[in-house]
């Protein structure tokens, strides 16, 4: 099985990789469009901003390749909110595979969001095994609104899509790279698609 990081102008890379040969997988990092068209499943992680990281994937014609992608696709944190419609991080067009809205937490806690929370509402195959209010890892000032599509909700400030699903797109704001075995559990999860 081949499984391809998108490699674009965001961070957090590197724990993804690790993530994948923990789970026996040696992924190949690339912003090349063939191979990831050519790859069995597809990782979009990231941190970092919407508008720059919007702007590296178009100047490389990746935003094309990437919302018209047939496999399975992993969106990771950036990778989520980017697959929206649109971000209020500096007014940014997302790749709208996602008729989602991503917002700006209101400071009525700390932001940006970082730490352990539940995830609940748990729906679909990334989340087999998998027992609602487990907990995950979350490091982000933006969220994605709940909507028709969410495949988990977690709550800080307001409830918000924590997990989001669409034919092959899955997309999770938390980090499961980071999360435990409860992350491991999804990342194999998806792994098994």
């Amino acid at each position: 099985m081949t499984v391809a990081i998108v490699k674009y102008n965001a961070g957090n890379v590197r724990s993804v990789v690790f993530a994948m040969k923990r789970l026996g997988v040696d992924p190949v990092w690339t912003d090349d469009p063939d191979e990831l068209e050519r790859a069995d499943k597809v990782i979009f992680p990231g941190v970092g901003e919407a508008g720059s990281a919007m702007r590296y994937l178009s100047e490389r014609g990746l935003d094309d390749v990437i919302s018209n992608l047939k496999q399975p696709v992993l969106g990771i944190c950036l990778g989520l909110q980017l697959l929206c419609e649109s971000s209020e991080e500096n007014d940014t067009a997302g790749l709208g595979v996602f008729p989602y809205e991503v917002k700006r937490f209101e400071p009525k806690l700390k932001v940006p969001h970082i730490g352990w929370n539940a995830i609940s509402e748990l729906r679909g195959p990334l989340f087999n095994g998998v027992s609602d209010g487990s907990f995950a890892y979350f490091v982000h000032s933006y969220y994605a609104v709940t909507g028709d599509l969410d495949a988990a909700e977690t709550d800080y400030v307001t409830p918000f899509a924590s997990a989001v699903c669409k034919g092959n797109f899955f997309a999770v704001q938390f980090h499961p790279e980071k999360s435990g075995p409860v992350g491991g559990r999804i990342l194999g999860n998806f792994l098994a698609l």
